[in-house]
């Protein structure tokens, strides 16, 4: 059974805070060495797909549409929890992030054309 958008909006508001403040409880650690840089951008890209899931599940509750803003929205609050660990998690935030909503909206691509063959046939 699927989740519907209330659940879901839940599940990522909750994944949101825990992402978040684990991320803050280590920021020490993370930018400690290179390669746990690079992995406090990938922790602040995942924080930017939670967080879209989260406003793009509340714009379809409200029957509002959901278009660049969102994911400008998002990607501002990721860079900037990205900007608390460490200068290098910016950039790597935002070159993960792009490869996520790459990935995403075809995604999303795929799932609206499986729904409107299914809608075409009788």
């Amino acid at each position: 059974m699927a989740a519907g958008p209330g659940r879901s909006m839940l599940y990522s508001l909750l994944l949101f805070i825990i992402i978040l403040s684990l991320m803050e409880m280590y920021r020490g650690k993370l930018a400690s060495s290179e390669l746990l840089t690079i992995f406090g951008g990938f922790i602040s890209s995942l924080l930017f797909v939670v967080l879209l899931t989260f406003i793009g599940n509340y714009q379809e509750s409200s029957g509002a549409r959901t278009g660049w803003g969102a994911v400008l929205l998002a990607e501002s609050v990721a860079l900037i929890a990205a900007a608390t660990v460490h200068r290098v998690c910016i950039t790597t935030c935002f070159i993960f992030s792009a490869g996520f909503l790459y990935e995403i909206n075809k995604l999303s691509a795929l799932m609206l054309a499986k729904g409107d063959t299914k809608v075409k046939r009788y």
